[in-house]
């Protein structure tokens, strides 16, 4: 893979942490430190960094955080929880589509380590947060 294409997918995937870093800033703006949103904006600062760290790496600029400020959170923090989960279910996929694209051995592994933790951690959170808002379903 030309370093180009990898600068592309790593910029892609960070935009896309980065996002939803700024959605969620804005939940907990709205509605206060709010679980999981108060946990999960630390690992999405964490995610950004470490797709920084790659660009770094690989000698490629790290832009500026487009994001702040630019989202607005939504009405009810159920409708927050079930537009997160949505992100998330968006997120793996963006994972799923860049991933197969990448040849080098340690970017592939920290992208797999961030589509895992928006699966495994935050898809199941931000479920339990909706769950937790209306209510168990019948």
């Amino acid at each position: 893979m030309a370093p180009a294409d990898l600068r592309t997918i790593l910029l892609e995937a960070l935009d896309d942490e980065r996002k939803a870093e700024a959605t969620y800033a804005a939940v907990i703006a709205k509605f206060g430190a709010v679980r999981p949103f108060a946990n999960i904006i630390d690992a999405e600062r964490r995610h950004a960094a470490a797709l920084e760290r790659q660009l770094r790496r690989l000698g490629i600029g790290v832009p500026p955080d487009p994001w702040p400020g630019k989202v607005k959170a939504p009405a009810t923090l159920a409708e927050a929880c079930a537009s997160a989960i949505e992100g998330e279910i968006q997120n793996v996929a963006l994972y799923d589509r860049l991933i197969p694209l990448i040849a080098d051995p340690a970017a592939r592994q920290v992208m797999e380590n961030l589509q895992a933790a928006s699966r495994d951690r935050h898809l199941p959170a931000f479920r339990r947060c909706l769950e937790r808002e209306r209510g168990p379903a019948d």
